[in-house]
């Protein structure tokens, strides 16, 4: 679908009711989808993805605290509010992303992808763990556990329409987050991505197919299909939303422009079956983690904890902040011959 950029919406208000109308064009999309799929197919539609902040749009030069009052969600606010209305009466789970307040953390603002069940309900929240510019849990790590648990870093929702859980955006290029749900019973990886449009094998085509791949799971990825009012050429994200199978075959795939086309069955017990089965393509029940833990430990990559001061309280950054911490991790890598 289209997403329609706020950054030149000169105040909340206006910000408010370009998110109503979004959300109004997306009851509509799948009242339709579902209609059509239904006389085409015969089949019901159970479960929608949307793309990557579908909402608002990307930062363009907007600093953390201009970002948070200008285009961030409450977690129980009207939005939601609006999407869990849609699935009940679409009769849908809905999937998404968005950037989101915390009460814990107000500081700050999190990009959350989340899952809203056919009754209406929020399910399942997944905050992006990495991330260039924005901030993430990884960089409050030792106050998000306490408040939230670790199990909330990578959660994964039990349904009747199988494991659900969310990746977003680049994290589909690595693996480790993908692995890390799978580990936890994740079947179906709902990927909202705003993302290069090209005919050329792109990273993150390459990657959810890597993913469904390795991890034996669907991957449902979402893209939008342009940016309206960016100063980003509007249809620099086009193409791309896709269903990958277990097997990391892509059993649909939508073209250029809004598009319900990218829909396909998702055959939980065969996947079950195929994960049940001993064998050389059990490449879940294959895998040996204890050889990786140390690799892992390693401390001189990029730093938990990096927005929290000496005295425990939550520093804001600026933008530059998430380029110097990379900076200085490269330099650490090259003193130890990595780079």
């Amino acid at each position: 679908m289209d997403c329609s950029a706020i950054n030149a919406l000169p105040d909340r208000g206006s910000v408010d009711d370009a998110i109503s109308k979004t959300l109004d064009h997306v009851d509509k999309s799948i009242a339709g989808s579902k209609a059509f799929i239904a006389t085409f197919s015969g089949d019901t539609l159970k479960l929608v993805v949307l793309p990557e902040y579908f909402l608002t749009s990307f930062p363009m030069g907007e600093s953390i605290a201009e970002w948070r009052t200008k285009a961030c969600i409450e977690m129980d606010g009207a939005e939601y509010q609006r999407m869990g209305e849609i699935a009940k009466t679409r009769g849908v789970y809905l999937s998404g992303n968005a950037y989101e307040l915390d009460p814990h953390f107000p500081d700050l603002y999190f990009q959350t992808s989340f899952i809203i069940n056919d009754m209406g309900e929020v399910i399942l929240r997944y905050r992006r763990l990495i991330s260039m510019f924005a901030p993430t849990p990884h960089d409050v790590l030792s106050q998000y556990i306490e408040v939230y648990g670790a199990d909330a870093l990578f959660p994964v929702v039990e349904t009747p329409l199988g494991r659900l859980a969310c990746v977003a955006s680049e994290e589909i290029l690595y693996p480790e987050v993908t692995r890390a749900l799978a580990t936890r019973g994740a079947e179906v990886i709902l990927h909202s991505s705003s993302e290069v449009g090209s005919p050329r094998p792109t990273p993150k085509n390459i990657a959810k197919c890597a993913r469904a791949y390795e991890n034996m799971c669907y991957v449902i990825s979402s893209n939008t299909s342009a940016i309206h009012h960016s100063p980003v050429p509007q249809n620099s994200t086009q193409g791309h939303s896709q269903v990958v199978d277990f097997k990391g075959q892509v059993v649909a795939e939508a073209y250029t422009g809004e598009s319900m086309v990218a829909h396909a069955m998702i055959d939980i017990a065969r996947l079950r079956e195929a994960r049940s089965k001993p064998a050389m393509t059990n490449l879940l029940a294959r895998q040996r983690l204890s050889l990786f833990k140390s690799t892992y430990e390693q401390d001189d990559f990029y730093p938990e904890d990096n927005l929290i001061s000496e005295t425990g309280g939550i520093v804001t950054p600026e933008r530059s902040h998430f380029m110097s911490q990379q900076t200085a991790v490269i330099e650490r890598l090259k003193k130890r011959g990595v780079i």
